[in-house]
């Protein structure tokens, strides 16, 4: 079994990437999906998700504790695609204003990551997770944005080291960053 980590930018084919390789393992597939739809726009993006995958795949969609979710819904899957951590951090990032006691922050974000690890090694599926890199642009002007960028980073190297490939995906074109030997 192997886990991957899918990385990059917004819109440069993540999503489509981790449906390739999952389609590619001919197992049952869980899809988590973590987005939520807060205004038209998004929701209509979350429908064009659904549309895109294939119906034979099951879908779970929660906004928080997708460790704990995965492992009482994982059924007959084999393969499980989590698309996306940067949503999970920004359902539980939200919660916070420009007031944010960046401790707490932190910690409930590494808690969630933390859960989703000891979830990948309970669980025997591959993991395919879906995830934005948010570092490569320029510094945020708030300290808020600032904040969300760090944690996501941080939670983005958690989950590299507890992956066997990580995968970093430019124009659409998956670039190897990480193989398992």
């Amino acid at each position: 079994m192997k886990n991957a980590l899918i990385i990059g930018g917004a819109r440069s084919g993540k999503s489509h990437y981790a449906q390739e390789l999952a389609l590619k393992s001919g197992v049952p597939v869980l899809f988590m999906a973590t987005a939520e739809a807060g205004d038209e726009e998004m929701r209509l993006r979350i429908e064009a998700h659904r549309k895109a995958r294939p119906s034979t795949w099951a879908t779970l969609e929660a906004t928080t504790h997708i460790g704990n979710q995965i492992v009482q819904n994982i059924g007959a899957a084999q393969t499980v695609i989590i698309d996306c951590i940067t949503l999970l951090i920004n359902n539980i990032f939200r919660q916070y204003d420009e007031k944010t006691d960046a401790t707490l922050a932190e910690k409930e974000v590494m808690a969630e990551i933390e859960e989703l690890i000891e979830c990948m090694e309970r669980v025997p599926a591959s993991f395919i997770i879906v995830t934005n890199d948010v570092g490569l642009g320029l510094v945020p002007a708030d300290g808020v944005s600032r904040l969300y960028r760090d944690l996501l980073g941080k939670a983005n190297q958690m989950l590299a080291r507890h992956v066997d490939e990580v995968y970093l995906l430019v124009a659409g074109i998956p670039v190897a960053i990480k193989t398992s030997r």
